[in-house]
């Protein structure tokens, strides 16, 4: 049985696989046939409870080969395949890695490729009980009709379709309601054939709006996505949610809190969200690695109805790709650092954070406007 993803604005979208063996369901996508999610009901809520175990997170390494080929040549390697399997290899062999990490979100290039000797990257996930997923959206193309927005090609094939919602944009009306149909059509499509949706509507950090704007605009789409989710009879013990936190937008004059942060957050949350969706695992989205771990711990400092836990990418990576280089002699002390952000964000998800010792190069933001993936 499997798990997927599905967001409502930034272009990845994946599937998580455990439980029963489903290696040819990304391969099945074109010839959907649409059967009772309730076939599957035991295994789907097994799996989406076993990635929102205490503790731990989400990687999501399921970067384009052009996105992946921007965080190469950030350190100098050119973008072939013998580099991004190197760095893949190293990300998902780390020894240890899951304590803190229940499952990886691939990329459909990383799911078949194996390490230099021969093993499969998926058994090295299975080794550790992460479970291994596939990014399976088509890409982002104009929403005609929209403010200057985008949705997510790929629902024909078992894909989500995520609309990039846009704040200093609108959000128009279309967009929204284009990304919540889709989200919810591709969560249906997911658990028809065993697999556990991550839903993942991202609102953009781009814009100068104060946090209350973001609130707002959050507890819009939500309602949208829910509305739809249960016309589509899913079921919502048997997903994962990926949103993005309630902030500020990036360049509003004024940073909030990680307490801030975190009551906007757990405010909409608990206006949207039923509490038998078993997961929130939290996107990054351009913070940098010790706000997003800072703006997690905060929101676990009293109990919520949900695992509320983590599905990051730059903000685990980052420390990483710095300390290899593409220096083979490095690989050891890159994998030291993705075991630090990953036990931090672990600590973080337990409510049991504080943020020292960090270095800093964990604290500089990686935030980029009009960021695409």
């Amino acid at each position: 049985m499997a798990m997927a993803t599905a967001k409502l604005s930034s272009p990845t979208t994946s599937l998580l696989a455990g439980g029963r063996s489903r290696r040819s369901a990304p391969a099945r996508r074109a010839t959907v046939i649409r059967a009772a999610a309730g076939s599957y009901a035991d295994e789907l809520v097994s799996t989406a409870k076993s990635v929102a175990s205490p503790g731990r997170g989400i990687l999501a390494i399921d970067e384009s080969n052009a996105t992946c080929g921007k965080r190469l040549s950030s350190i100098g390697l050119d973008n072939t395949e013998a580099n991004r399997q190197a760095y893949r290899q190293l990300l998902l062999t780390t020894a240890g890695l899951g304590e803190y990490i229940s499952g990886a979100i691939l990329f459909e290039e990383t799911l078949y490729q194996s390490t230099t000797d021969g093993k499969k990257f998926v058994d090295c996930l299975k080794d550790q009980n992460i479970m291994p997923g596939i990014k399976v959206d088509k890409g982002l193309v104009p929403l005609p009709g929209s403010n200057n927005e985008s949705w997510c090609q790929g629902l024909d094939g078992l894909a989500s379709r995520r609309t990039v919602v846009s704040i200093p944009c609108g959000p128009s009306a279309l967009a929204v309601k284009e990304a919540a149909w889709g989200l919810a059509r591709y969560a249906a499509i997911a658990q028809d054939n065993g697999l556990v949706p991550i839903v993942e509507p991202e609102i953009l950090l781009d814009g100068d709006h104060a946090i209350e704007r973001t609130l707002e605009v959050a507890e819009k789409v939500w309602s949208e996505v829910f509305f739809y989710l249960a016309q589509n009879n899913v079921l919502f013990e048997g997903i994962l949610l990926k949103p993005s936190m309630v902030t500020p937008g990036a360049e509003h004059k004024e940073k909030a809190s990680p307490e801030a942060i975190a009551k906007y957050t757990l405010t909409m949350l608990r206006r949207r969200v039923p509490p038998a969706v078993p997961g929130i695992m939290f996107l990054s989205g351009g913070q940098s690695e010790v706000e997003a771990t800072l703006n997690l711990n905060a929101m676990n400092q009293s109990p919520n109805p949900w695992h509320v836990s983590f599905s990051y990418a730059r903000a685990l990576q980052n420390s990483v790709l710095k300390t290899w280089q593409g220096r083979p002699e490095n690989v050891d002390a890159a994998q030291k650092a993705l075991l630090a952000r990953a036990k931090a964000n672990s600590l973080a998800q337990l409510g049991r954070y504080t943020g020292e010792g960090e270095s800093d190069e964990a604290k500089k933001g990686m935030f980029q406007k009009g960021y695409t993936y």
